[in-house]
């Protein structure tokens, strides 16, 4: 199947996933008789869009390419998209013209020191650098010990780097440190759909989510339903084997480290004067400890004393 029959095929199954979420009531039209379908017509969302049926439904049979951003604007409206939906409708729009295709394989940037120096000056707050595919790049000393079920996860790859999509989906250990696995799960899979729409020529985005289809059902189940999300902030609750239950507010933010590549740095911290800082503040505390240990035991090269 090439990359063209592919797109269409995400354009379609999008817009058809968001009309059968809305119902005629919420779409302020009047309804009679028994219908065949959930949701809006195709013909209703025409209407509503301004537009005839006949290009309305050309449009979601995948024909986006050369589609003006008013009418694209129109039919967001109609379809009630959000933000992050509105934003990945015109994702798709963009990877549909013609001109200028961007790489098929994505070059990925390392991490510039300073990044590193800053995650490192984070001293109370879980810190991590990801990247769209949620590889985490680089981190801090208590998001290394946050996660450490996830580092020391068979999930992760040669190197050592964990990616929260095959941890969250391969690995069951994974429903014993998510305590919401479920909400994760659905967030973890709309991040990945909402990265395909941005770099839809990412080969190796394509891999991960062949790869998460081919091994976990509840990952195919997710992604059919075309749910996207862009910003990731809110509430986790995680089960942490050396300090228990941890509830923290987490916020992500864009993290720009070269002309081509934006990651996104996280922090998670507990609300002040909670059980839950005091569980934090023990991790810290354990992480330091280990990582001095670490750095003892590290051979030391003769110095002047």
């Amino acid at each position: 199947m090439d990359d063209q029959h592919d797109h269409r095929t995400e354009i379609r199954d999008f817009l058809a996933s968001r009309r059968a979420k809305i119902t005629p009531e919420q779409a302020g039209l009047p309804t009679s008789g028994r219908r065949r379908v959930p949701g809006l017509r195709r013909e209703e969302v025409a209407v509503l869009a301004g537009v005839s049926t006949e290009w309305y439904t050309r449009l979601e049979k995948g024909h986006i390419s050369g589609v003006s951003e008013d009418v694209l604007a129109a039919v967001a409206q109609a379809l009630q998209l959000d933000e992050d939906e509105r934003t990945y409708l015109f994702d798709l729009a963009r990877a549909a013209r013609p001109a200028r295709r961007t790489p098929s394989r994505r070059r990925d940037v390392a991490v510039p020191p300073r990044i590193q120096w800053l995650l490192d000056s984070i001293t109370m707050s879980a810190a991590f650098v990801r990247n769209g595919r949620l590889d985490v790049i680089a981190h801090n000393a208590l998001g290394r010990a946050l996660h450490a079920p996830m580092f020391d996860s068979p999930t992760t790859d040669k190197s050592g780097r964990p990616n929260f999509a095959r941890y969250h989906f391969l690995d069951d250990t994974s429903h014993d440190f998510f305590v919401d696995w479920e909400a994760g799960a659905a967030a973890t899979v709309a991040l990945l759909r909402a990265e395909a729409g941005r770099e839809p020529h990412d080969r190796t985005l394509r891999e991960l989510i062949g790869e998460l289809s081919t091994l976990s059902r509840d990952f195919r189940t997710l992604w059919a339903a075309h749910d996207v999300r862009i910003r990731h902030d809110g509430v986790k609750r995680l089960q942490h084997p050396e300090v228990g239950e941890l509830e923290l507010t987490y916020q992500s933010v864009d993290l720009p480290v070269s002309q081509r590549a934006v990651h996104d740095l996280s922090l998670y911290t507990a609300e002040p004067g909670s059980t839950f800082e005091d569980h934090l503040k023990l991790l810290a505390s354990l992480a330091a400890t280990a990582h001095r240990a670490a750095n003892t035991d590290t051979p030391q090269t003769d110095q002047l004393h």
